[in-house]
């Protein structure tokens, strides 16, 4: 479940059990040696998470995205970087950042947040529940909202994991979510069905913003495809050839934007 979750997980709790005999000379409680077992594992998990792990992969391709606000990026969740999801080739990284600055410039006190990106090791290496998100390559945004009583601009989406609070098709726009439901794919609203709705009607989705960053992504030379969901490629009047429709064995994206290399 460790290497699930994080990758490099599951080699560290072998090596914390590997070195953790010198804890009985302590205390022969129970209770106690439980609990000096578990700060071990906790110390040299976070040892490998922000020392060790990211310089190995960077020699191998990949680096981590900020774990705090860092020239107007920022992760939605810090649980993303304690579990290594916050990698991506350097020329991600690059993009990011650029897009991050353009908005701040555009829109101040806008922040890009970032949700799942990639581990930090191995092509091919599963990030679940993810179809694709295994080579570095790819990275998920938040959408932007304001407050719905006060209009006040807003840098967070209401949802712990960054999805899950989706952005309804309106009448006359296309129902993409129930089409693929009605087609067999339940996994497609699941995350909506899962994460609890009831920040949603505190907030407005914001279309200005969220078409610039989609605007500002798709101008980028290092971008060769984004996914959103088609009844907001229309409303946000988003034109680029770049954007595409992810099909129905995905998850619904009309909760954020997923970006990837060329």
């Amino acid at each position: 479940m460790l290497t699930v979750l994080s990758q490099t997980g599951g080699i560290v709790l072998l090596l914390a059990l590997a070195t953790q005999k010198w804890l009985t000379g302590i205390s022969k409680t129970n209770y106690v040696l439980t609990t000096l077992k578990c700060l071990w594992f906790v110390f040299i998990y976070a040892l490998c998470t922000f020392l060790i792990v990211p310089l190995i992969a960077r020699p191998l391709g990949r680096v981590p995205l900020p774990m705090r606000e860092t020239g107007h990026l920022k992760p939605h969740n810090l649980l993303s970087c304690l579990l290594n999801r916050n990698y991506v080739h350097k020329d991600l990284e690059q993009t990011a950042f650029r897009v991050a600055a353009q908005m701040h410039q555009q829109f101040p006190g806008s922040t890009l947040n970032y949700l799942d990106a990639g581990f930090p090791f191995i092509n091919g290496f599963p990030l679940l529940p993810h179809l694709s998100h295994n080579d570095g390559k790819k990275l998920d945004l938040s959408f932007y909202y304001r407050d719905a009583k006060t209009n006040q601009v807003l840098n967070s989406n209401g949802s712990f994991t960054g999805y899950g609070i989706c952005e309804e098709p309106l009448p006359g726009e296309i129902n993409t979510a129930q089409g693929c439901s009605k087609n067999g794919y339940w996994q497609y609203s699941l995350l909506k069905k899962i994460v609890s709705q009831k920040n949603k009607e505190a907030l407005t989705f914001d279309e200005q913003r969220t078409a610039a960053m989609v605007n500002f992504f798709v101008a980028d030379e290092n971008i060769g495809k984004l996914f959103i969901e088609p009844h907001l490629k229309t409303r946000l009047k988003l034109s680029s050839q770049k954007i595409k429709f992810h099909g129905c064995r995905a998850v619904r994206h009309d909760d954020h934007l997923h970006v990837q290399l060329k």
